[in-house]
Parts: structure tokens; sequence; C-alpha cells
């Protein structure tokens, strides 16, 4: 089948350095793709990067970091918009798509600090950031003796922090700090086996308005979807969609691929750590929501519900960075 070859496009971009890293990435690979294109960035601040003293669950959750972008491509001053996947809602607003999943960087979660070597060394009492409830459950369940505070702002702002002192030591994405050149500032990966990642922790997602008639964007995009990439997130994302995808909930989901075959683990936990259910699976790659489904089932088996009712009465933080 012949593509419409695209004149111009304008991709639509939340204005961190991160943010636009990615934007810029997919820039050029539609640049080797349509060479006569001409491709622009409107970088925007979204309502999630400009509140930063409360928790996105408290004001509104992950869609504060897509709305914006969403309403550019409503009102044609955008043609997509570029997304790290764990930031975008499992329900996407009526009239949007996502259209391509790219290739996923380093999933795994990084401890940065620059006086100890991992969670391990740091002492009773030292001060870890993070503003995911995931990764907050997941240090208080094996390290109860370490203070947990918020930390929010995007990565400069986080690494800013932690370099003035007011942390011992920080966990971030891996992806984010690879991307941006500073895979010297991780001290140590958390395996996914002591730290499960984000339902699309380090994958790349292109949303684009449906139905557009003038041209066929799916088209255009669909040599930059990775396969692998999106059945896996796929099934992760099914998982949070299963148990409402809220920044309020602890949850973890992460699938890996290895050819016709997926394997799927995933856990909801309360935010403290003390309540944990954990679920595995293997199934066939090409149906990824259905073994999300039947992971999730197995959770609910392990009265999630009742853990996720825990989850209702305790703080909430904002997605994983």
């Amino acid at each position: 089948m012949t593509v419409q070859q695209p004149s111009r496009l304008i991709i639509a971009s939340r204005e961190s350095r991160l943010a636009m890293w990615q934007a810029e990435h997919v820039r050029a690979q539609l640049s080797i793709l349509y060479p006569q294109c001409s491709i622009e960035i409107l970088g925007m601040t979204t309502r999630g990067d400009q509140i930063l003293d409360r928790t996105l669950s408290k004001v509104g959750g992950k869609g504060l970091f897509v709305k914006e972008l969403e309403v550019a491509m409503a009102e044609g001053r955008a043609d997509l918009a570029v997304h790290s996947l764990k930031d975008v809602p499992m329900d996407l607003p009526e009239g949007f798509e996502l259209a391509a999943v790219l290739e996923r960087e380093d999933p795994r979660d990084a401890f940065v600090s620059n006086d100890y070597a991992s969670l391990d060394e740091l002492p009773e009492g030292a001060v870890v950031g993070t503003s995911s409830l995931r990764r907050q459950s997941l240090i208080a369940a094996r390290y109860p003796h370490l203070v947990i505070k918020p930390l929010r702002g995007n990565l400069d702002t986080r690494l800013a922090k932690l370099d003035r002192g007011e942390y011992a030591a920080i966990i971030l994405a891996a992806a984010g700090l690879k991307r941006l050149g500073l895979p010297e500032r991780i001290r140590a990966l958390l395996e996914p086996e002591s730290s499960l990642p984000a339902a699309g922790q380090g994958a790349m997602a292109i949303e684009i308005l449906s139905g557009r008639t003038d041209i066929d964007l799916r088209a255009v995009l669909a040599p930059l979807n990775h396969a692998a990439t999106e059945q896996a997130v796929r099934a992760e994302r099914k998982v949070s969609k299963v148990f409402g995808g809220s920044c309020q909930i602890p949850l973890a989901a992460f699938a890996t691929v290895d050819g016709a075959s997926m394997h799927l683990r995933a856990m909801v936990a309360t935010p403290d750590g003390r309540r944990t259910a954990t679920a595995e699976l293997s199934g066939p790659a090409d149906a990824p929501e259905a073994l999300g489904q039947q992971v999730s089932d197995l959770l609910q088996q392990q009265d999630a519900h009742a853990i996720l009712a825990e989850c209702k009465v305790q703080a909430g933080a904002a997605p994983d960075v």
C-alpha cells in the first residue's frame, strides 16, 4: 500500500528537556522516512508541569501531562503528540488514539545518589525521594528503616534537589537518564525482580486524532511502531486499566516478548508496602490484552481489590519519571 507523503507535520510536546528530546527523536525518524516533509515541534507547558506543590492524584492525575497537547491537536495546531507512555491515561478521550509505540528503552528503575552505591548501603533514617507510589511501596516493604519523601518536578529539577542535599538518594526511570546522556548519574539499576516497572515504563507513544480524512496519519507513523514493544505495553496497560489506572494505586506491570511468547508480571500493593499481591503468567504475544486480563484475575484472587481499597485512604502520588 502506498502511503500518502505528508508535506508538513507539527509535533506537540511538553517543554521539559526529556520531552523535547523525545519529540526531536521522533522528528529525526520521520525526516528519514519523509525527507520532503517539513516537520516542526510545538513546545507546550502542561498543567502537570505547572502544579508542583501537590501530588497529581489530587489535582487530576496522569491526564494533566497530555491534555494541552490533545487540545492543540483538536484545534489543528498540531498533528501528533509524543508522550512517555507511562504518562498516558489508560482511556484516551473520544476522538484520540495511539498510532505508534516506539522501541522501548531500558524499562528499569535507577538508583541515583552522590554518596551511596545502592539502597542496601543507605543508613537508617536516610531520605529517599520519589513521587511514585509504586516505588514508595516497593522501597517501604524492603527498607522500612528509610524515610521516603515526595519528589516532584522534571528530571533536571529532581537531580538538582539531590545535588543540593535534600535527599540521600532518589529513584528515577533509567530510560530518561539514558536518553538525556546522563547514564553516569545511575549508581545502580534496580532489576524487575526487586523493583517491577510501571506499565509502559521506558516506552514512547505517538498520539493522533482519530478519523482525519485529509491524511492517514496511522499509515504515516506505522514504520515507527515496534511490534514487540507495542504487544508488551498493551498487556501492561490492560492490567492497569482493570485496576483503575490511577496515580493513587501502587501498581506495576511488566511484560517481555520472546518471539511468539509473552511473559507478564504484575503487582498491586498498599503505599506502605505491608500488603502486596503479585502474579505472573505466560501466553501468546499476539493476544496481549487477554494475558493482561488473566494476570489481573490472578491478582483479584489474592484480594487485590481489598488492597486497593486501602490505597484510597492513603496519600496519592505522581506518575513515575
